[in-house]
């Protein structure tokens, strides 16, 4: 059973930093592309974040300059650093990874979610 598990959110103030992590556990071959989702109130989920395997990466405009993202191949981790935080931010944000649980067999898995929100 594969579980992504977030955690890091909460409140912050605008112009304030939050760590995201998510880490994937249970029977996994090999986890390819991994990255970071929001969705915000009455909006679709929106792409974040993503870094491959080799830890290549890509941004959304909104969080280009203002957010990093890193992983830890060995742990099976990752990371989104946001720093500049504006309300807009607020959501919450979804991990994704993209696992190979078999050598024949891949697919997309999420986790739960964890929310932040940018307030003063």
């Amino acid at each position: 059973q594969v579980q992504l598990v977030e955690s890091g959110g909460g409140l912050v103030q605008p112009g304030g930093s939050l760590r995201l992590s998510c880490a994937v556990s249970g029977s996994i071959f090999s986890i390819n592309n991994m990255g970071w989702y929001r969705q915000a109130p009455g909006k679709e989920r929106e792409l974040v974040a993503t870094i491959t395997t080799e830890g290549t990466t890509n941004f959304a405009d909104t969080v280009k300059g203002r957010f990093t993202i890193s992983r830890d191949n060995a742990k099976n981790t990752v990371s989104l650093q946001m720093n500049s935080l504006k309300p807009e931010d607020t959501a919450v944000y979804y991990c994704l990874a993209h696992i190979r649980v078999t050598f024949l067999r891949a697919m997309d898995y999420w986790g739960k979610g964890t929310l932040v929100t940018v307030s003063s």
